[in-house]
């Protein structure tokens, strides 16, 4: 299994734009953070869609390749995502992501997004990654 420490350190060398920081890995799951500023707001004070479409994102691809290894050209096939509520805009946003399934050429999983610190989620996510055929 990939530790949380190996895995930070892939994001900081494959995807060195992400804001994301992964907090956990377990067997079948992740928690990573989403660092929010004044960049992440839309008008009316919130965080934005794509700010939690991203977080969702990340925190499925950092559970599946806790699971696989770090297979980079594991990819997005579809994400839905469902927005239940307004995010703090002065807190950072949690991902907590469970895997349902994870076979040989496709992982689904799904997410609970949070505010930090609230116990209610603002977003639920659902997703569905393809593995490429040749992995370590």
């Amino acid at each position: 299994m990939v530790s949380k420490e190996e895995m930070n350190q892939f994001f900081r060398a494959e995807f060195p734009q992400t804001k994301c920081t992964v907090e956990a890995l377990g067997e079948m799951s992740a928690r990573v953070r989403h660092k929010v500023g004044f960049e992440e707001l839309r008008p009316g004070g919130t965080v934005s869609g794509p700010v939690l479409m991203t977080t969702a994102d990340v925190a499925l691809y950092a559970a599946i390749l806790g699971k696989i290894g770090l297979v980079a050209l594991t990819v997005t096939t579809s994400l839905t995502i469902n927005f239940l509520r307004k995010p703090a805009a002065d807190r950072d946003i949690i991902g907590e992501c469970q895997l349902l399934k994870v076979g040989r050429s496709l992982a689904i999983g799904e997410v609970a997004l949070y505010s930090e610190g609230d116990s209610a989620p603002v977003a639920h996510a659902v997703g569905t990654y393809s593995i490429p055929p040749a992995r370590s």
